[in-house]
């Protein structure tokens, strides 16, 4: 065997042909390989380590290597499941004051020190300038497309939220609008900095600065109302309130003005608006319960009115959202006082309705104002008698569903039974959500 067959051998053997070639030595009397023998040895090398085998049966089989997934790949995979997102939410400027402060930030800027030329100097300061504008305003923007999610990427609560209370698309819409302002910035700025780095005289430098400067100043003008309709997106986003999904949480249901936000005043911090007309609750408004060194949460809904879900406002569908998507406790709320507006029957078939599609709910039934109750049950001329569930309809308006807890906040009659009521759901709540926690096969449930 030759010299460099034996050389060829050791740098089959060695995996690093750096490391043979600094550390070998030559036997006394030996000719050096030539360089082309040496590169022609080393990509000869190369070349056959490209696969790896591993044994299996005493028989060598190609092992398939691992892809590394790209940071992009890995962003687009990124699946945002838990609430608060809209608490992270950047500060979002108006426009004009962006606008304005850029355009002060940008004229500071000075030409580059040594330029002796005047018309050199100048055509530096002007593409300086308003390369320096182009980023003041850029630079917020690409800053709030980063920070705002990706709705898709939300919880379901929160897409929920996004889309009634922002309307459909609307979410969208306005980063859209945005994301397209951010690019004409740039695309403008620079071409006006480069018509200004060409320009042939000083007094062409400062014609084309002012011209730049005008033209980001129209654009940002004319198209930053996507910056203030995003503003008044975070301002009511940032209002929501955040739920935690490892506290128990009871939902007050009911149609609107049975009272539902006067339980709420009674049984936790939160302070809702009270008046007598109906949709005074706007949106989802949280209140906390702190009992024994444990910490529970309430929420006040908006009421729920008798009509196919299609044709519901989406002041419901935030209380339908709210039972889908949170692991929430059931308080529901009766009125057959006579005072709410709403009949008791159509209260009885939104009542069945709801108590099916939410079934595994925890539940509590209650009948608020019982104190203005009388003994013989309000009766409204749109109530038909001679249906089917006549028997269940009497007793429903007399009493309420089985086993409802019968309370008053003026005469405050029931509200300590309902407290121990509640706090006994709530730790029952609490139970299934460790496990529902403990066992994620049912998270979904």
């Amino acid at each position: 065997m030759s010299w460099a067959t034996s050389n060829l051998s050791q740098l089959w053997k060695i995996p690093s042909t750096r490391i043979l070639l600094a550390n070998s030595k030559l036997p006394k009397g030996s000719s050096l390989l030539s360089a082309t023998e040496i590169r022609a040895t080393v990509c000869f090398c190369r070349k056959m380590q490209t696969q790896t085998y591993e044994i299996v049966n005493g028989s060598y089989v190609p092992v398939a290597e691992n892809k590394q997934e790209s940071p992009a790949e890995d962003k687009n995979n990124v699946k945002l499941e838990t609430v608060g997102a809209f608490q992270k939410l950047p500060m979002v400027m108006p426009s004009v004051d962006i606008l304005y402060s850029a355009i002060k930030k940008s004229k500071r800027i000075s030409p580059t020190k040594g330029i002796v030329n005047a018309a050199k100097r100048e055509r530096n300061k002007g593409a300086r300038q308003l390369d320096a504008l182009m980023k003041e305003l850029g630079v917020p923007l690409r800053d709030y497309l980063d920070k705002f999610p990706n709705r898709k990427y939300l919880h379901p609560y929160e897409r929920s939220l996004t889309e009634l209370t922002l309307g459909d698309g609307n979410y969208e819409e306005v980063l859209g609008r945005l994301n397209a302002l951010k690019k004409k910035v740039n695309s403008v700025g620079k071409e006006h900095a480069s018509l200004c780095a060409k320009s042939v005289s000083k007094r062409e430098a400062e014609e084309r600065l002012a011209e730049g400067i005008k033209r980001l100043e129209d654009i940002f003008k004319s198209e930053g109302k996507a910056v203030d309709d995003l503003l008044n997106i975070a301002k009511t986003l940032c209002a929501m309130p955040v739920v935690d999904l490892e506290s128990p949480t009871l939902c007050l249901v009911g149609a609107p003005n049975v009272g539902k936000s006067s339980l709420v005043r009674i049984l936790s911090s939160g302070k809702p608006e009270i008046c007598n007309y109906p949709f005074t609750t706007r949106g989802i408004l949280m209140g906390h319960i702190h009992l024994n060194y444990q910490h529970f949460q309430v929420t006040d809904t908006p009421g729920l009115l008798r009509r196919p879900d299609e044709d519901r406002n989406n002041l419901e569908k935030l209380t339908l959202a709210v039972l889908q998507h949170l692991p929430t406790a059931v308080l529901y709320v009766h009125d057959l006082s006579g005072e709410c507006g709403s009949s008791p029957s159509d209260q009885f078939v939104t009542y069945k309705e709801v108590r099916e599609k939410f079934s595994d709910h925890l539940w509590i039934d209650v009948v608020s104002k019982c104190d203005l109750l009388k003994d013989s049950p309000v009766f409204y001329i749109t109530e038909d008698s001679s249906n089917p569930e006549h028997i269940e309809m009497e007793q429903y308006r007399k009493m309420g569903p089985p086993g409802a807890i019968h309370v008053s906040v003026m005469s405050e009659k029931g509200l300590s039974e309902l407290k121990s009521t509640v706090h006994e759901l709530l730790i029952s709540q609490m139970a299934r959500i460790k496990s529902q926690n403990s066992n994620p096969e049912t998270l979904g449930a």
